[in-house]
């Protein structure tokens, strides 16, 4: 399922390991090998200004792979890169880690047209796995700017919404060795997926998708659909509306916050999607039944 748009930038995996186990069942227990998702710290720094200042901006726990398109896809969803030429290179930097050999630094140039202002980041430093917006310090500093959308004719068909799943599945790598894995996927009209990206970390799934399109200067988003393989939370349709993605379908459920966004930025909202059911919660003008 590849054409000439699909975004080529893509890192070697790292994020599975062995492990050894003791399997205990009612026959008994044996010793032997599992693998497991690997989860690791990434610090994001950034690179600004005329004196080329350094600020580290996060420190978030993630699968490593697709570093890059992470943290380029973590700015784009704090509002400060909008497009390629907010960035200017994005690169691991430093040693790798001396236990395990992981880089787990990566530095982000920003172009002079980035929305960088250091006096009013609110974020801690520090950011767990599972939710980004445990970051943040306050609630006022949840609710980013998201530039007013322009009306998208996207439409896809229920029958090509149900088979999302299975083929998402079968594209996640870590997640069939593993079991362990949230994934993020893009997919076009017809139901083609076109991008897959896996992390420990919801959110890091999707920024690892929105940063893969930004670095590749390829504006397939607001042309595409967004599949979350669990619930979709109010940040991650905040990510789809910065994005512009105008339909996000996920496995799960929606909170009442993700739905009243979506349902504010104009953004079809699919939940409990499965290969017989689905819920639309919010402009079901784009989701058909032919």
């Amino acid at each position: 399922m590849t054409d000439e748009r699909e975004i080529p930038i893509r890192e070697a995996d790292s994020g599975v390991t062995r492990v050894s186990i003791e399997k205990i069942s009612s026959a008994g227990s044996i010793s032997e090998q599992d693998q497991v998702c690997v989860e690791e710290p990434l610090e994001i720094r950034v690179s600004f200004g005329d004196e080329g200042e350094e600020l580290t901006l996060s420190i978030t726990m993630r699968t490593p792979g697709d570093d890059l398109d992470l943290a380029v896809g973590f700015l784009h969803g704090e509002g400060i890169v909008h497009g390629r030429e907010d960035v200017t290179t994005v690169e691991h930097c430093g040693p790798p880690s001396p236990d395990k050999g992981f880089k787990n630094v990566v530095k982000v140039s920003l172009g002079p047209n980035a929305s960088l202002n250091p006096d009013l980041l609110d974020r801690h430093f520090y950011t767990t796995s599972s939710c980004g917006v445990c970051g943040k310090t306050s609630l006022d500093a949840v609710n980013i700017k998201i530039p007013e959308q322009s009306q998208s004719n996207f439409q896809i068909s229920a029958q090509a919404l149900h088979k999302l799943p299975s083929e998402v599945r079968l594209l996640q790598s870590a997640f069939l060795q593993t079991g362990g894995c949230h994934a993020a996927a893009l997919f076009e009209q017809n139901g083609q997926v076109k991008l897959v990206r896996e992390d420990v970390g919801r959110h890091n799934a999707v920024d690892k998708v929105v940063g893969a399109n930004v670095r590749s200067s390829l504006s397939v988003l607001n042309s595409s659909g967004l599949f979350l393989s669990g619930r979709a939370s109010f940040e991650l349709i905040q990510k789809a509306a910065l994005a512009r993605i105008p339909l996000v379908c996920a496995v799960g459920p929606p909170s009442n916050l993700a739905i009243e966004l979506a349902e504010q930025e104009q953004i079809t909202l699919v939940g409990f999607l499965g290969e017989s059911r689905l819920n639309v919660y919010c402009h079901p003008e784009r989701v058909t039944s032919a």
